[in-house]
C-alpha cells in the first residue's frame, strides 16, 4: 500500500476505533489466562455477588468471577472468528480469481457450487452438527470456515473479472507472461482489499454464531465463551444483571469493532467510496 493509502488509513475515524476495539480484544485474549483474577471454572466468593473490588464484574451464581470468565472468552471468540475468516479468504480467494479470471466453463461451474453452498442455512447446519456429533469447538470451526467463502468467492470474481481487461494486464499478456503470473503479481494485488474488507466482516459473522449457538446451550461446554456465560446468566437477570451485560457488553465490542475496521479499509482503499 502506499503512503498516502496509509494516511488516509490513519485520517479515518472508523478505521482508528475500529483498529483500537480490535487492539483491546486481541490484548485480553493474548493476556487474559495471565492477568485474569482467578479460574474461570472455580468459586472464589460468595456467589452472586455484584462488582466491587477484587471482582470487579462480580460472580456469577457458582461464585465464579465474571471478569476472568469475559478475559478467557475473547480468547474462545476471536479463535473462531479469526480461523473461520482465514478459512474462507483462502477458498474464498481461490474459487472467485479462478472465476473472474479465467470466465467461461470454468465461471459457471465454480459459481453453481458458489450458489449451492451460500443457500445452505449455516446456523441451522451448525445445530444440526452439534446434534449429531456433539457440542464441539473444532467442528464448529471447520463448518464455518466451509460454508462463509461464497460471499468471498462472489465479491473478488466480479472485481477480477473488471480488472482482467485493463491495459497493464493485457500488456503482460502482450509479454508472454503466463496465467499464473499475471493474476498474482498484476491481478490480485489490485483486487485483495475486497478479500480483506470480506474477512473483517466473517470475523464478526462468525462470532456471533458461535455466541448464538452457546447462548441456545449448543456450544462447546469445556470452554468459556460470552455465550456460554449469557445462557447461564438467563435466570438470573433481575437478580444479577451484571452477569449477561458484561459480556454482553464484550460480544457487542468486539463485533462492532471489525465491522468500524472493515468499514474503514474499504473507505480509505476503494477510491470509489473515498469519492462518495
Amino acid at each position: 500500500m502506499s503512503a498516502l493509502t496509509g494516511w488516509r488509513f490513519w485520517r479515518s475515524p472508523a478505521a482508528i476505533a475500529g483498529l483500537a476495539l480490535g487492539v483491546a480484544v486481541l490484548a485480553a485474549a493474548a493476556l487474559g489466562p495471565g492477568i485474569a483474577p482467578a479460574d474461570p471454572f472455580t468459586a472464589t466468593a460468595a456467589p452472586l455477588r455484584p462488582p466491587a473490588p477484587g471482582h470487579w464484574m462480580g460472580t456469577d451464581d457458582l461464585g465464579r468471577d465474571v471478569l476472568s470468565g469475559v478475559l478467557h472468552g475473547a480468547r474462545v471468540s476471536l479463535a473462531v472468528g479469526l480461523v473461520t475468516a482465514a478459512a474462507a479468504s483462502v477458498i474464498g480467494t481461490l474459487v472467485g480469481a479462478s472465476a473472474g479470471f479465467y470466465g467461461g466453463a470454468v465461471d459457471d461451474a465454480l459459481m453453481r457450487l458458489t450458489e449451492l453452498v451460500q443457500v445452505m442455512p449455516r446456523f441451522f447446519l451448525a445445530v444440526l452438527v452439534a446434534a449429531l456429533f456433539g457440542p464441539s469447538f473444532v467442528f464448529l470451526t471447520i463448518l464455518l470456515g466451509l460454508t462463509f467463502w461464497p460471499t468471498t468467492a462472489r465479491l473478488l470474481r466480479a472485481q477480477v473479472f473488471s480488472l482482467r481487461e485493463r491495459e497493464y494486464v493485457l500488456a503482460a499478456r502482450a509479454l508472454g507472461f503466463g496465467d499464473a503470473r499475471i493474476l498474482l503479481r498484476h491481478v490480485l494485488p489490485n483486487a485483495i482489499v475486497v478479500v480483506v474488507v470480506s474477512a473483517a466482516l466473517q470475523v464478526g459473522t462468525a462470532i456471533l454464531v458461535e455466541a448464538s449457538l452457546s447462548f441456545l446451550g449448543l456450544g462447546d461446554r469445556t470452554l468459556v465463551s460470552w455465550g456460554k456465560m449469557l445462557n447461564d446468566a438467563q435466570p438470573f437477570l433481575r437478580l444479577a444483571w451484571w452477569m449477561s451485560v458484561f459480556p454482553g457488553i464484550a460480544l457487542v465490542l468486539t463485533v462492532l469493532g471489525v465491522n468500524l475496521l472493515a468499514d474503514g479499509i474499504y473507505q480509505t482503499w476503494d477510491p470509489r467510496a473515498r469519492r462518495g
